[in-house]
């Protein structure tokens, strides 16, 4: 069972993180992982959007996942190397 201060603090994390590089690894089915990288772009009550680069043109696509996915692990949320030696330097 999710408890209420589980989810904010998820929320209040993931807030953090908005402007920010992650890699973002869901369950495709069948055996398939479904990997976006991007930038946290905003945070919504129930929701957190992800702008991250479209392989079908020069544009970009924008995913959106809710702060339980990542609480119940259906969505894994990893910060970059790069983007973490970065903040060291």
């Amino acid at each position: 069972m999710i408890i209420r201060s589980d989810l904010d603090l998820c929320r209040e994390k993931l807030q953090s993180l908005v402007g920010k590089p992650v890699k973002l690894t869901s369950n495709g089915g069948r055996k398939r992982l479904i990997i976006h990288e991007g930038i946290v772009e905003n945070c919504y009550p129930n929701v957190f959007t992800v702008r991250c680069r479209s392989n079908r043109d020069s544009g970009f696509d924008v995913v959106s996942y809710s702060y339980v996915d990542v609480l119940t692990r259906a969505v894994r949320v990893s910060i970059p190397a790069e983007s973490v030696s970065e903040a060291a330097g």
